[in-house]
Parts: C-alpha cells; structure tokens; sequence
C-alpha cells in the first residue's frame, strides 16, 4: 500500500468526533456575536468609536466578517490550523481592548471586565489547542492527503 496516497489520523474516531463537537461548540459565541453585530451595526461602530479606535464603521464590518466567516471555517474545518490562529489573535485583541479591566476602579465593573478577559484567554487556549491538533477527520481537511499523510523518511 502507498502511504503517500492513504489518509492518516493521529486521532480515534471517538477523539475526531470531539474535536468535531468542539468546534461547533466553540465557534457558537462568535456566530451569534458577528451575526449580532451586523444586526446592530451603527451600536457595535458607537462602541469600537468609545474606545478610542480608528475606523470604526469599518472594524465593525471586519470584526462581523472575522467572526462569521472564521465560524464557519472552523466549523466545516477547511484551513483550520490557520483560521484558529487567526481567531486566537482576534480574540486576544478583543480582551485586550474591550475587556481592560486593569483600567476599572475596583467594583462590579472590573470584575465582570476580568472574567470577561479571562474568558477570552480560555477561548484562545482552544484556539491553539485546534492550531495544533488540526480539525480531526471529520472536516474538510480531515481527508485530505496532504494534511494528513505520514511523514516520509
């Protein structure tokens, strides 16, 4: 048998069926969030424009795209070691300017910012975790010969 042509999984079929799972489980929070955002997109530039940053009609489009689009991507896993590693530095922009709690008085506020930004920081653990596992069989790379072969010697 040519293993150049035979399909490769590190994972079990019960372990391709968690990362499945968890990608859908994953991408739920930022389906509905950029769906959200275009639904209310003169609210979500009003909130980037009250942080301070530049074009924000055109960060709230962006940030919509980036969340539906890469959803999506992870979902049916097509490119997804890349789009997780975009994802994972949306995320931690996000945290950082939308969940500095470090610039909060001590209150209600600054705790609901943390755990907000603790929140984010959990998401792009999983975010490098499917970087470095791939999609798992069950995914539009999981077949893919050139994503899954064996190393040759």
């Amino acid at each position: 048998m040519n293993t150049n042509t035979v399909a490769y999984s590190t994972t079990s079929p019960l372990g391709d069926s968690f990362l499945l799972i968890g990608r859908i489980a994953l991408m739920v929070l930022f389906v509905t969030s950029g769906i959200s955002k275009f639904a209310d997109l003169a609210g979500t530039a009003a909130y980037i424009e009250s942080k301070g940053l530049p074009a924000p009609t055109a960060l709230a489009v962006l940030s919509g795209l980036t969340e539906v689009v890469g959803s999506l991507l992870i979902v049916i896993g097509w490119q997804t070691r890349i789009v997780a590693l975009g994802m994972l530095v949306y995320t931690l922009v996000a945290a950082y300017f939308f969940h500095d709690f470090w610039h909060l008085p001590q209150g209600a506020e600054r705790l609901d910012a943390m755990i907000h930004a603790l929140k984010n920081l959990s998401i792009a653990g999983a975010f490098l975790m499917l970087a470095g596992s791939g999609a798992g069989r069950y995914s539009v790379d999981g077949p893919c010969v050139m994503h899954n072969s064996p190393p040759t010697v």
